[in-house]
């Protein structure tokens, strides 16, 4: 294809889709490569292939997606940091800062050049939520940045290709699990080069000297995509609000979003400061992926993740508020806060959206089980279990799906091949849904014991425990989550588990749409049968 030459849509659809199959290799190797389970079970990372200019253009289809944003955006400062005329075939760059990267200290990016004929021509990059990053065990309450782990700033992670061990040995001497850390690090560098020879191979197939006339027609032809869809939308300004559990005191979202013809700005003012009392602040990368998803989600779902797609997005948060926190305020628990700001864009645009609304999901928790064996090698092994996703128009919500993002539970025998806990149960929770014409997803129930006579270090971020999911067009709340010890709530600093003790996880239900007493008696009577509805609560909050 010589430059500038146009491709009709046929060869358009079959070359983006080739560089999609291949993050989707990228993926399954880090996946199965991986030594930890919140990688390798939980899918906690992204795999994402930029341009030359950082430009996103593919992911793997099952990335996460607060990652699509904000990866193209820490790629652009790892440049600024090393130029792309200094690189050489064999570099890798990395950092982790937050206010350049994801928005907290666990989540490495790692980005590996393509070279093709001695010149970069693209990057692949991948943000993934590392085991251990040093600092607090738990998640809420360091009180700034420099409580909460290593930070390192845009460099070389493997120069000339020969690892840079001064790093590699300071990141080991600072986490709790080194084995496991370097094990993903490794992990990921492997799935990278996999990628680099993958694009190769498609860069020689079709006789491309570059990918930039190819980038150039995803991203423009996308935007233009997009374009169409915001308007279709009426202009006007649309506003919300949403309370929710925060942590020692809640916090509250407010949403102004502005539609003029193409283009849409949402307004983040009059949210709550930014919190020196706990670790749920957000950097403005972390706000704008969150505040792109339900656009993406329900305007264009069917089209695949690029930079073109979230060109039409304005999003303001005045300095210093929990949306757009300053350095160095404490983030490590930031999706606390982030992952509502759906909820509240949603509630804002229900009169306008119609079908394409979604009601508050109860996702996400997070737990992780960390000891020694007694051979005295530390383990650490998380879970990300979810509660019930949000009804939409025309459909109940489905029940432990994560919402906004996409992380899987990891199996319970992994987990308890990797900690010495038994999962006693794992089951969907009756009456956890909210109710409503479309009643939310069901929550689940999960319990833990342990199987030694040494303690075993837990600790869990728990959500929507205070403010449930919420409703939506009349819909009902789902039911509120707890975490609980011996049938009390259990502390939400870390704690021991010992022999004998009864841990549960009650996850939330999502949120119903409609009125509930819309709902279709014979639904109605098929979700008692199954146990889904109790016939309690079908006679009272179903009328």
């Amino acid at each position: 294809m010589s430059a500038g030459q146009p491709l009709d849509a046929i060869d358009l659809e079959v070359r983006w889709s080739r560089l999609i199959t291949i993050m989707d290799e990228v993926d399954t190797a880090v996946v199965r490569t991986a030594f930890s389970t919140i990688v390798g079970e939980s899918r906690d990372f992204g795999v994402i292939m930029v341009d030359q200019r950082g430009r996103s253009l593919a992911q793997s289809q099952l990335s996460t997606p607060a990652f699509t944003s904000s990866l193209p955006i820490t790629c652009k400062h790892l440049l600024e940091a090393c130029p792309v005329d200094r690189l050489r075939q064999g570099d890798v760059l990395i950092t982790n800062d937050p206010w350049l990267g994801s928005g907290h200290l666990p989540d490495l990016t790692i980005c590996t050049p393509v070279f093709h004929k001695g010149t970069v021509v693209a990057f692949m990059g991948c943000v993934a939520h590392i085991s251990d990053i040093g600092g607090r065990s738990d998640y809420l309450d360091s009180k700034d940045l420099f409580e909460e782990g290593l930070r390192i700033p845009p460099m070389k992670l493997v120069s000339n290709g020969i690892p840079v061990e001064p790093l590699f040995k300071l990141i080991e001497a600072n986490v709790r699990v080194p084995r496991m850390v370097i094990g993903d690090i490794h992990a990921i560098l492997g799935a990278e080069r996999l990628g680099a020879e993958r694009l190769i191979e498609f860069l020689e197939d079709y006789r491309m000297d570059n990918l930039d006339h190819l980038a150039g027609m995803i991203l423009d032809r996308s935007e233009a995509a997009m374009a169409r869809s915001i308007e279709s939308l009426p202009d006007g300004s649309y506003s919300s609000a949403l309370v929710i559990d925060g942590h020692n005191r809640p916090v509250h979202i407010a949403v102004e979003v502005t539609i003029r013809g193409a283009k849409v700005r949402v307004d983040l003012t009059g949210s709550s400061d930014e919190r020196s009392d706990a670790a749920i602040n957000c950097v403005m990368n972390t706000t704008v992926s969150d505040t792109y998803y339900p656009f993406k989600c329900s305007l264009l779902p069917e089209l695949p993740n690029n930079e073109g797609l979230y060109r039409f997005l304005e999003v303001h948060a005045p300095s210093g508020s929990i949306f757009n926190t300053r350095f160095p305020r404490s983030v490590r628990a930031r999706s606390k806060s982030s992952c509502h700001i759906h909820s509240a864009v949603y509630a804002a645009l229900s009169g306008v959206m119609g079908d394409r609304v979604h009601a508050g999901s109860g996702s996400f928790w997070t737990m992780t089980a960390f000891g020694t064996y007694d051979d005295g090698e530390p383990y650490r092994s998380h879970m990300l279990p979810n509660g019930g996703k949000g009804a939409v128009p025309g459909r109940d919500g489905l029940p432990t799906i994560a919402f906004p993002y996409n992380g899987t539970i990891t199996p319970a025998e992994v987990f308890e091949n990797n900690a010495p806990l038994l999962i006693g149960q794992r089951r969907l929770l009756t009456d956890s849904a909210g109710p409503g014409r479309f009643r939310g997803g069901l929550g689940q129930h999960i319990t833990f014991t342990s199987l030694c006579d040494k303690p075993v270090g837990i600790f869990c971020r728990p959500d929507k425990t205070r403010h449930p999911a919420p409703g939506l067009l009349g819909g009902r709340s789902g039911r509120a989550g707890q975490f609980l010890l011996n049938r009390s709530p259990a502390p939400l600093i870390p704690f021991e588990l010992r022999r004998g003790d009864l841990l549960e996880l009650r996850l939330p239900g999502g949120g119903g749409l409609g009125p509930p007493g819309e709902r279709n008696p014979a639904v109605l009577a098929r979700d008692v049968a199954d146990g889904l509805v109790s016939r309690k609560c079908a006679r009272t909050e179903y009328n």
